[in-house]
């Protein structure tokens, strides 16, 4: 069994965490080029390197930028998130929506009536139905998830009751 490349590794976590820097080549800091410590590939070691050229070394934020593969308002934003947040705050946030955005009331009230009606309805049931209904098309997941919040969330004595 070959052993696994710890290099190919680092290069999944990094994309993983979506710190994998988007054009290592464009890198041209002689820290990168010289110590192996310093990986190009890593965004967050670069923007971190990036702001402290620039307030250590005194840089200027064009010289800083260019030399770190990024821009200059990539450099300003990354000093905003690093003043508000430290280390952690370079670290790209989640993309995308981070809530059920599309189980608006309509579309839950739609939900628990069907539900009501029809206990043995899927998620893919309903997804199905508010989509001919409301127009609205929602995955099947977010409505598992939708109904598993509801039930935990119900109150006590209603949980008792049901089956």
């Amino acid at each position: 069994m070959p052993k696994p490349d710890p290099d190919r590794i680092k290069c999944d976590a990094l994309a993983c965490s979506s710190t994998l820097h988007p054009h290592p080549e464009l890198v041209a800091d002689e820290l990168f080029r010289q110590n192996p410590f310093f990986d190009a590939r890593d965004g967050l070691q670069v923007k971190y390197e990036m702001l402290r050229r620039v307030r250590v070394d005194g840089c200027s934020v064009g010289r800083a930028a260019a030399s770190c593969g990024l821009s200059r308002p990539t450099y300003y934003q990354a000093r905003g998130a690093f003043e508000h947040g430290g280390l952690a705050g370079l670290l790209p946030e989640k993309k995308g929506p981070q809530r059920a955005h599309k189980l608006t009331a309509e579309v839950l009230a739609f939900v628990e009536a069907e539900l009501a009606a029809h206990p043995e309805r899927t998620p893919a049931d309903l997804a199905a139905r508010i989509e001919k209904r409301l127009g609205v098309t929602v995955h099947p997941r977010s409505i598992g998830r939708a109904r598993a919040r509801w039930k935990k969330n119900r109150p006590a004595i209603l949980r008792r009751r049901s089956p």
